[in-house]
């Protein structure tokens, strides 16, 4: 039951946001009373909480499953992009954006954990690109790394942004472009147009 809890709520929060969904909400969608539902979450601040780690676990277990399919660099970042774009297609407004502003300790604590995960994942992402020619040599890969990061992470809480999911995910396109460009060798940069061209008749 308790699976089924998180795997309801953990829907309903990113699509109808974090604030908007109530308890009753949840029972009534799982057809359980909400006595059952407190016997599992004391409280929806617990239930915020577990259904975060949930949502990254999945999201590390898909970055995970995508680096062990011997994708070039530049085609594993449009790859776990892919994921993300899957995983929050359906959600109006930012759940980043609202968690801060509603749960600003789970926020915080899965801030941490992000950065530790986009840390490795991205200094991987880099060192074979480069052993593969499609990135310079010469980048200082812990800069490049944090760069990334803040432009990243910078979408969801600058106001230059609208919080509307749909055109945070196009931005994000735009964002991996940059870094991409900023990086690539001309190897690279054949590989990115290449990803680019899949992306666009994908969408006609």
């Amino acid at each position: 039951m308790r699976d089924k809890i998180l795997a309801k709520s953990g829907k309903m929060f990113l699509t109808l946001g974090f604030k908007s969904v109530t308890m009753d909400d949840i029972a009534r969608e799982l057809g359980i009373s909400k006595k059952t539902l407190y016997k599992y979450f004391s409280n929806k601040a617990s239930l915020v909480d577990a259904c975060t780690d949930t949502v990254h676990n999945e999201i590390e277990d898909s970055i995970i499953s995508i680096k062990n399919k011997n994708y070039n660099a530049i085609e594993e970042e449009f790859a776990i992009k892919a994921t993300f774009n899957e995983m929050f297609k359906n959600a109006k407004d930012s759940p980043m954006y609202q968690m801060k502003k509603y749960y600003p300790e789970t926020y915080n604590r899965l801030m941490d954990r992000e950065a530790c995960m986009f840390e490795e994942c991205n200094c991987d992402n880099l060192e074979k690109g480069i052993q593969q020619g499609l990135y310079r040599k010469d980048i200082d890969i812990k800069l490049i790394m944090n760069f990334y990061f803040t432009l990243i992470f910078g979408l969801f809480d600058s106001e230059l942004f609208s919080k509307d999911m749909k055109e945070l995910l196009e931005v994000e396109y735009e964002v991996l472009e940059y870094h991409i460009r900023a990086i690539a060798t001309e190897k690279g940069l054949k590989e990115l147009e290449k990803q680019l061209n899949i992306i666009n008749q994908n969408k006609q």
